[in-house]
């Protein structure tokens, strides 16, 4: 059974919760969103695997992901970008966000978001499990493609990517 970290408004763990419970109940919980640029500047992204719990086959940050209970939040995202993506690169965390977003199968993302940012030109081994597709893509191209095609792109991509060129637009190269 995989847990989450459930937190208060201030990201203070007040319990733990089995993962699929809370995102049933919507309960506030701990989580982190990877964003890793390639020194021309372009996104990673990837297509969650069609048989995801949410979103399945949705497009989204490299990874996003939470930490385990009593797991070090920097251990768990070196951990998970390995399990999703095959590779590891050097990280830092830029900021933090609250979100919630319900989805049509009766989950609700209500999430204490920790953003990470990293610059890498390796190409990624995709998990199949996790996985379906990735690409590169320049920050303008995705933002035309958020007007055209909004429900092909997860909601905290959107909100997390306009907070990080609003806040830390000179972190891109």
């Amino acid at each position: 059974m995989e847990e989450v970290i459930l937190v208060d408004e201030n990201d203070n763990q007040i319990g733990t919760e089995e993962k699929l419970q809370a995102h049933k109940d919507g309960k506030l919980h701990r989580c982190f969103s990877i964003f890793v640029f390639n020194s021309k500047g372009e996104l990673m992204i990837q297509q969650r695997a069609l048989d995801k719990y949410h979103c399945g086959g949705i497009w989204a940050n490299i990874c996003c992901s939470h930490p385990r209970p009593k797991e070090d939040l920097k251990d768990a995202v070196h951990r998970r970008i390995m399990e999703e993506m095959g590779f590891d690169c050097e990280l830092k965390e830029i900021f933090t966000f609250t979100y919630k977003a319900e989805f049509d199968n009766g989950l609700t993302e209500h999430e204490f978001d920790h953003v990470f940012f990293g610059i890498c030109d390796k190409e990624p081994e995709p998990n199949p499990k996790e996985v379906a597709d990735y690409r590169w893509i320049s920050v303008a191209d995705l933002q035309k493609e958020f007007v055209e095609k909004p429900e092909i792109y997860a909601p905290w991509l959107k909100i997390a990517l306009k907070i990080l060129l609003v806040k830390h637009p000179d972190l891109i190269p």
